[in-house]
């Protein structure tokens, strides 16, 4: 298999940044289907469902981005005033998505969701105009390789370490 090979080459030389955008583009395409599907959402376990997946999706993200990317540049985030806007963020986008499990009603509930999205979409936005760049030109070529290298092995740390159902 020539292509799994090139693309396990490929994932094996991204960069922190390129990784994380990769992620993001990921998600978006997730978000699109999830908005599409929203409308035709009719019961409440349906769009806390959806409201499930997302959360899942950001929570492993966010605690990427903060113990891979964030550390590895927190003093000069926070001297931009970056680092507690990116944690703002992070914290209303999981209120967001924890008021779509107490929402009274199933059109309140599509109406959290979207806004979830609409803010992560945001936020994406956010990093990937300031907060990367910054990264790009504050850490060493090989810094940033080696932080996608440590990204790239936790996904296989979270699956060795998962339960046997």
């Amino acid at each position: 298999m020539p292509a799994a090979d090139g693309s396990v080459k490929v994932m094996r030389d991204m960069t922190i940044t390129e990784a994380l955008v990769a992620e993001h583009t990921t998600f978006l395409v997730v978000f699109d289907q999830i908005e599409r599907a929203l409308p035709s959402l009719a019961t409440m376990p349906e769009v806390q469902t959806m409201a499930r997946m997302v959360e899942g999706l950001l929570e492993s993200h966010a605690k990427t981005e903060t113990e891979v990317a964030y550390l590895a540049l927190d003093h000069i985030l926070a001297e931009h005033g970056d680092l507690n806007r990116m944690h703002q963020d992070h914290r209303e986008i999981d209120e967001r998505l924890r008021k779509v499990h107490s929402a009274r009603t199933c059109a309140e509930a599509r109406k959290l969701l979207k806004s979830a999205l609409l803010a992560s979409r945001e936020h994406f936005q956010i990093e990937e105009r300031g907060v990367f760049p910054l990264l790009e030109q504050s850490l060493q070529p090989e810094t940033l390789a080696e932080l996608g290298r440590a990204w790239l092995r936790r996904p296989a740390a979270r699956l060795e370490a998962a339960p046997v159902a």
